[in-house]
């Protein structure tokens, strides 16, 4: 006769599928939009400071090459322009702008799972840039990047739950004409991912076409402006303090059909801004103050990232630095004076100078979008992917960068310090008649998946472990997981019918 022997209920595989179960929301250890801004590199008389001389950079040097329709409303909101054509910016009307600007800006996603809400001190990480290649990290070669490359970038995004948005992170190089480029770029990115989307416009007249798709894909415009998706990068200076004439005529534009607009100064430490990273701070402050003035005077309230994005500069050779020690404190010092402001702010963190994904890219990534999250940057770009100080990006490291982005995210939420978290109750049981140790405790068990972020890819075997698993390669995984990925069909695509609309009413490269 044949025994069996029972299994006490609720015992060892119960609690290990238990563990697997996904978890509610308000239970996950991180999660897009949790809290930063426990680290300030500056002093608050250092944050006044700064707030003082970007107001004296306003009023007495001002910004030059406004657009004729930008003298206009500047000036009758209370801008000066001298007889050296610059426009100057009185005290007065800066801290007046600062005090009527939007603070409860959400970024819709065509999933509103996917909004991101930028009040306070909320963090969420994401894409961005205009590569021009593509890393192929398994030839260790670059290629010009595509349209193709930009909608796979999309949909691998989607389903990456620490990438929290896509801003277009290349260009799509294999298009000639820059009206079909921009279309198709809002045409891969949407259908490839319902999460907010960035994009920019080469010319002014490009806006009405890509508004018009966007209704279509919308519904209609009064969806489209009750939420819209899609936010305009727009670097409307070309530092030193000088209007990118185009870049404002698009902004306005944009402003017009209800689009949330990035305000981005992009000055270089040492080249466009001052090699100081005081210095560089001051001015993207200063530019982006005068941006939001600009936005005011058009559409107060308009809904604005205030996008301080000073790089950084290895002097011995005029290099890009993304990836450097000031890079990291740019942005972080960035964060904190949008903090001051209280306003929505984005920066660039995460950039690696390597050119493939390997260790240096890892410290790179890593310290950047560390110090942004504590900081306490709302949108943290170009957080994950971009390799060559953004001349590449990488599929491969944008999949490995959501393994990174996880922990970085875990020290954003920091420690939780609570009569329950200090554990008195636990050492007490243990260590008096107890086991002597906290492996298997109810406690522990608890909170495992809610306090601990566990990698998708990274390795935390044994070398032995390692080894019978046939030493895996982290960048074979992260390929792995890429085809594995477009191997499905995508979740965001369009539905038949409005996809054959769009592709009837506009020229769209990628195959049906």
């Amino acid at each position: 006769m044949t025994q069996t022997t029972k299994t006490r209920a609720g015992g060892r595989s119960a609690r290990r599928a238990a563990r697997a179960a996904p978890l509610a929301d308000h239970l996950r250890p991180i999660r897009p939009g949790m809290e930063g801004g426990r680290y300030a590199p500056l002093t608050p008389a250092d944050v006044e400071r700064i707030h003082d001389a970007a107001l004296e950079a306003l009023e007495t040097i001002g910004l030059a090459d406004a657009p004729a329709s930008g003298v206009e409303v500047l000036s009758k909101a209370g801008a000066v322009q001298g007889a050296d054509g610059r426009i100057r910016f009185p005290r007065a009307l800066i801290e007046d702008v600062i005090a009527g600007a939007n603070r409860s800006v959400t970024l819709c996603a065509r999933d509103p799972a996917h909004d991101l809400d930028l009040t306070g001190t909320r963090v969420h990480y994401g894409t961005a840039g205009a590569a021009v290649h593509l890393v192929d990290a398994e030839g260790r070669n670059y290629r010009e990047c595509g349209v193709q490359d930009l909608h796979d970038a999309a949909r691998i995004t989607d389903v990456l739950p620490n990438i929290h948005f896509l801003q277009r992170p290349m260009v799509c190089r294999d298009i000639a004409d820059n009206l079909e480029m921009d279309l198709n770029t809002i045409y891969a990115t949407c259908s490839g991912t319902t999460k907010h989307i960035g994009t920019s416009f080469s010319d002014p007249a490009h806006v009405a076409p890509a508004i018009e798709m966007l209704h279509m894909i919308a519904g209609d415009e009064a969806a489209w402006r009750a939420r819209p998706f899609v936010l305009n990068s727009n670097c409307f200076v070309v530092p030193p303090m000088k209007f990118a004439t185009e870049s404002c005529q698009v902004m306005e534009e944009c402003i017009k059909h209800g689009m949330p607009v990035l305000l981005l100064s992009a000055g270089m430490a040492g080249a466009t801004a001052p090699s100081t990273i005081a210095g560089a701070i001051v001015q993207a402050t200063a530019e982006c103050l005068a941006g939001l003035a600009y936005v005011h005077a058009i559409k107060p309230g308009h809904p604005v990232v205030f996008g301080t994005w000073p790089f950084g500069l290895d002097l011995r050779s005029g290099a890009m630095t993304g990836g450097s020690g000031e890079q990291a404190l740019l942005t972080a010092g960035c964060a904190q004076m949008h903090r001051f402001y209280n306003l929505p702010g984005g920066a660039a963190a995460g950039i690696a100078d390597s050119k493939l994904p390997d260790m240096q890219a890892g410290w790179e990534q890593m310290c950047s979008n560390v110090m942004a999250g504590l900081a306490g940057l709302n949108m943290v770009y170009e957080a994950a992917g971009m390799h060559a100080s953004l001349l590449g990006f990488c599929h491969e490291s944008l999949i490995l960068g959501d393994d990174l982005l996880g922990q970085a995210m875990r020290c954003v939420r920091g420690i939780e310090v609570t009569d329950e978290t200090m554990a008195l109750d636990q050492m007490r049981t243990v260590c008096m008649g107890g086991p002597g140790h906290y492996l298997g405790t109810e406690q522990t068990l608890g909170r495992m998946e809610a306090d601990h972020v566990y990698p998708a890819l990274g390795d935390r075997s044994s070398p032995k472990e390692w080894e019978e698993k046939g030493k895996p390669d982290l960048i074979a995984k992260a390929r792995a997981r890429k085809e594995e990925i477009l191997a499905q069909r995508s979740a965001a695509r369009f539905d038949p019918e409005l996809d054959a609309r769009i592709r009837a009413r506009f020229t769209i490269h990628l195959p049906a």
